[in-house]
C-alpha cells in the first residue's frame, strides 16, 4: 500500500508518461491483464487510456478491475485515464520517499 505523499510523488511522475494501453469495446480482457503484467513488471508505473466513447467499463471499474487482476495500487483516475503503480522487489525502479 502506498502512501498520500507516495501517491502525489507518484501522480507527478505520470504526468510525463504516455498511455502504454488503451481500453475500448473489447473491454479488459485477459491479454490486456497479461499486457499490464508485463508493463508493471518492466516500468513499476503505467498509464492507460480508457476510450470513453466506446468501453463497457468506465475508468474507475476499469483501475478497481486491473489493479485488483494485477495486485497494483491505483495511483489516479481522471477524465479517461488511468495510472497504476506495483514495485518490483526484484528490481526497483522508482525510488518513494517514505
Amino acid at each position: 500500500m502506498i502512501t498520500t505523499k507516495q501517491r502525489a510523488e507518484l501522480r507527478g511522475l505520470a504526468n510525463n508518461l504516455d498511455d502504454l494501453f488503451q481500453i475500448g469495446k473489447g473491454g479488459i480482457s485477459d491479454t490486456v491483464i497479461a499486457q499490464v503484467e508485463e508493463a508493471l513488471v518492466a516500468r513499476e508505473l503505467i498509464k492507460i487510456k480508457v476510450l470513453l466513447e466506446t468501453s463497457p467499463v468506465t475508468p474507475r471499474e476499469a483501475a478497481t478491475e486491473l489493479a485488483e487482476k494485477t495486485n497494483s495500487d491505483i495511483v489516479q483516475v481522471i477524465g479517461g485515464k488511468i495510472v497504476l503503480f506495483r514495485r518490483n522487489p526484484k528490481k526497483p525502479i522508482i525510488i518513494l520517499k517514505k
